[in-house]
């Protein structure tokens, strides 16, 4: 088997907690030969911290002296775009962190540079790994929902703006809320519905809370910078009278610090995500069946792997290029249509 070689642009946390610890587990089909960031003392020091030869501030140099089969994208979303293309035009497959870019417009501009390329392009959302998306997926499969016709979908937090890093900046993240959190359930549901287009989208934002100020319980932000949605609701209506209401928050005024979950409803049965229970009927009877054996694993090695399978032309399960700019044409719709 050849052993890829892998380049991670961009050094903050996400590409050294999980990135990088989830390639270094697969030495048989990829090797890390650089880290690259604007901060060339940063990406130096990332790289001396996993092990890994060559770090630079230049794409440019990258590509020149590496020439990686792979490049790993974990910088801020304004840079998903120019760096995914950047990377496909040197022949790369791209791994991309979410959300696929700051427009619709831009996310199907990549995908379709992949597929002219011949490359894969796929984006990190790794909540397809986990068990239970893996069991309800057995479960449609196996036919015990039926056809699916309404799924709840919400990623709240209750004072969760995160107080670090870009994430009230409009103009390098493109949104709060529905981007950074929304967008992970919303893969997840589109996926239980085959990754269908909504006929209409009907969605409103809200920033009380963001421009207010007030507690906070992941750090203090600036109300006077705050230029993004604290939270985000729509409602999205599919050929066949499917549909799905998305909820997202950084800051609501809610019970729970952070609620995460999915209840998908189909015609013969139904699931709460997590934790996992199925509600059906057995023996002519009403029953909710729980599933408490489930292994715990590592959702970001197991979406590492599937990225890797994809590039290696296996199956895979990981979120393609063509999901991924009909995800973006959502999440673009839904800013639209709440003004």
């Amino acid at each position: 088997m050849t052993v890829l070689k892998a380049a991670i642009i961009g050094g903050g946390n996400i590409a050294d907690k999980n990135h990088i610890p989830a390639l270094k587990q697969l030495p048989e089909q990829v090797e890390v030969v650089a880290v690259c960031s604007r901060d060339l003392g940063k990406a130096r020091t990332l790289a001396d911290a996993h092990g890994i030869a060559h770090a630079f501030d230049s794409t440019t140099q990258l590509y020149q002296q590496c020439a990686p089969d792979v490049v790993v994208i974990c910088t801020p979303n304004n840079l998903h775009y120019p760096q995914t293309m950047e990377a496909l035009e040197h022949g790369c497959h791209v791994f991309c962190e979410k959300p696929p870019a700051l427009n619709a417009q831009n996310a199907r501009e990549m995908a379709d540079l992949a597929a002219q390329k011949g490359r894969i392009l796929a984006y990190n959302f790794q909540l397809r790994q986990t068990p239970e998306w893996q069991l309800f997926t057995r479960c449609k499969t196996d036919g015990l929902l039926g056809d699916m016709y309404h799924i709840k979908a919400h990623f709240l937090r209750r004072r969760g703006i995160p107080g670090w890093g870009y994430f009230t900046n409009k103009a390098m993240q493109g949104g709060g809320a529905l981007m950074d959190l929304g967008v992970h359930v919303l893969d997840l549901a589109l996926c239980a519905l085959d990754y269908q287009v909504p006929d209409s989208v009907l969605g409103n934002t809200y920033d009380f809370i963001g421009k207010a100020g007030g507690k906070g319980l992941m750090g203090d932000w600036n109300p006077a910078t705050f230029e993004v949605e604290d939270a985000a609701m729509a409602y999205l209506s599919f050929p066949g009278k499917a549909s799905i209401m998305l909820s997202a928050s950084f800051a609501l005024n809610t019970q729970v610090d952070k609620d995460r979950n999915l209840e998908l409803f189909g015609s013969k049965g139904g699931v709460k995500l997590f934790p996992f229970s199925l509600h059906t009927e057995l023996a002519g009877e009403l029953a909710d069946v729980q599933f408490p054996y489930l292994e715990e694993v590592d959702i970001q090695l197991k979406n590492t792997a599937a990225f890797l399978a994809a590039c290696a032309g296996k199956p895979s399960n990981v979120c393609t290029a063509e999901q991924g700019a009909i995800l973006q044409e959502i999440i673009q719709r839904i800013y639209e249509s709440a003004g």
